[in-house]
């Protein structure tokens, strides 16, 4: 009973947070990654003493089972999010060399900087030196007010990043573990199906989609692969799907549950005594600044490439900024290699940290100036976007 006062507790701690950003117009995602990387740490030392360890806390039977249903729902919905068989030949420009160059910046400092790992692990690095934050970008474009034709395009370009980064998991995974790869493309052919039947329900899909990525996760399957190539096939076959809940009911527990819970779990599982000496000053340093940097100028390039011109000007900087942003997106995929054992706590807390410094860059450099648009407005136009 404790331990589950002590959750409600801490769940309360991220809806004040929550609430005192939206005062100081912070995203919540940025509120929330504030509190987990600097709060989470100094709460975990006062409550020590209380006999509340964060082996004790993780180890309630209903924590797993309640932690898979959230992973599932923010899973679910950036998968669905990112499925677009329609991109701009701009939006492609942009987005190779923003993915690629620090994609092979992250394998390079995996295989020579950083402690030995498997190969696996590498590619995982050098992924996470490549991610956008699409919901994080989407709501910044919106509060700086983007015309709707260039907040599409740089969204494509985030969107196709982001299917890269999965994929690219998924089948480097799979190819180590070929029946954790075969039964989720068996699953995944489920709207083949639906494409029979005489009376289609989109919601009824969307179910079955998140079902089955639930089966996949606390089966050890590999969801990503299932997601991804399931909403392919839909798309393929024009089968519609539409994700079950309301996208009011969905943003509620997603900002008050799915995210703390998924960033409270994960953060816990690292031993805050030894987070810093897993790794050299070099190698922490490297962990920060190189993500930040290769993917700055990735951004600049694929933007200069689009435009056809490489001449700097103050909105090609500020788009640079804008797409390094990582939030939700790079704290599930962390959770994800986390909970695998892909990657080790000490590089989970380095690259969190990399994330809520890439995610606050836009405020720090000026690229995202003090909007007249509140949180709540914008965040209500992406909901029912």
């Amino acid at each position: 009973m404790s331990i589950a006062l002590f959750w409600l507790g801490l769940l309360g701690l991220f809806a004040a947070a929550t609430w005192l950003g939206s005062r100081l117009r912070l995203i919540p995602i940025v509120s929330q990654l504030l509190l987990a990387t600097l709060g989470l740490p100094l709460l975990m030392q006062w409550s020590a003493p209380l006999g509340f360890g964060a082996s004790e806390l993780l180890a309630a039977d209903w924590l797993k089972p309640l932690y898979g249903v959230a992973f599932t729902l923010l899973l679910g919905h950036i998968l669905s999010d990112v499925i677009d068989l329609d991109l701009q030949a701009d939006s492609v420009k942009i987005a190779l060399p923003s993915f690629f160059l620090p994609f092979f910046c992250g394998l390079a400092c995996a295989l020579w900087l950083l402690p030995a790992q498997s190969l696996l692990g590498s590619i995982a690095v050098g992924l996470l030196f490549a991610l956008t934050a699409i919901p994080v970008l989407f709501l910044y474009l919106q509060h700086l007010r983007y015309p709707a034709p260039r907040i599409r395009q740089l969204l494509q370009a985030a969107i196709l990043m982001d299917l890269l980064c999965w994929l690219i998991f998924g089948l480097a995974q799979g190819s180590s573990q070929p029946a954790t790869l075969l039964w989720p493309l068996l699953a995944a052919s489920l709207p083949l199906l639906f494409k029979l039947l005489p009376c289609r329900s989109a919601r009824f899909n969307g179910l079955c989609f998140l079902v089955l990525l639930l089966v996949m996760q606390q089966l050890k399957l590999n969801a990503l692969v299932f997601g991804i190539a399931y909403l392919l096939c839909s798309a393929v076959l024009r089968v519609p799907l539409r994700l079950p809940l309301p996208s009011s009911v969905f943003a509620a527990l997603q900002t008050w549950l799915a995210v703390p819970l998924i960033l409270a779990y994960g953060l816990l599982q690292i031993d805050w005594q030894n987070a810093w000496l897993g790794y050299s000053w070099l190698q922490f340093g490297a962990l920060l600044l190189l993500p930040i940097a290769s993917k700055l100028l990735g951004n600049w390039l694929g933007l200069s490439w689009a435009a056809g011109r490489l001449a700097p000007s103050p909105g090609q900087w500020r788009e640079s900024v804008l797409l390094n942003t990582r939030g939700l997106t790079e704290i599930v995929f962390l959770n994800l290699l986390l909970h695998q054992q892909v990657i080790s706590t000490q590089l989970y807390f380095a690259l969190m940290l990399m994330g809520l410094i890439s995610t606050l860059l836009p405020a720090f450099t000026g690229a995202y100036p003090r909007p007249a648009t509140t949180t709540h407005e914008a965040r209500s136009h992406y909901e029912h976007s």
